[in-house]
């Protein structure tokens, strides 16, 4: 592979210490083809692309995917985890408060942490998770 090309998803879990199924190729491609999909979407779309799989099976593969940082997990308060495939880049989310719906934001300052803590108590700080809270496009009309 030149370094003009993409690696595959199979690559990508080589290389990330993983072994290559058809259930993670497909598991990793329907969470990047998602938009902060939870555990039973993702399972949905594993299943139109490889046939059955279990929850448990999901679950197992979201959570090494998640160790290997292939994947990113959120979950906004009072809401399920939710899974991404935008990782490395230490953007935030957007969440409507009336509906649920999560956009992404990028950092507030560019480069990670984004966000400096007035004390850090002695922390080596690399990443700063933020979530905006407010009413969607769709929400805000309803809201009045």
């Amino acid at each position: 592979m030149t370094a003009s090309q993409t690696p595959t998803t199979a690559e990508e879990l080589r290389g990330a210490g993983l072994r290559v199924t058809a259930a993670r190729v497909a598991l990793l491609e329907t969470v990047r083809d998602g938009d902060h999909l939870g555990v039973e979407a993702i399972a949905s779309g594993v299943r139109d692309r490889v046939g059955h799989i279990s929850l448990q099976a999901v679950y197992e593969a979201l959570h090494a995917l998640t160790a290997a940082r292939l994947v990113r997990r959120i979950e906004p308060a009072g809401s399920p985890a939710r899974f991404e495939g935008r990782v490395g880049d230490n953007h935030h989310h957007l969440v409507c408060r009336s509906c649920g719906a999560v956009k992404d934001v990028d950092c507030a300052v560019g480069h990670p942490p984004c966000l400096d803590p007035a004390d850090d108590a002695g922390y080596l700080v690399d990443e700063a998770d933020v979530t905006f809270w407010g009413l969607c496009p769709r929400c805000r009309p309803k809201a009045g």
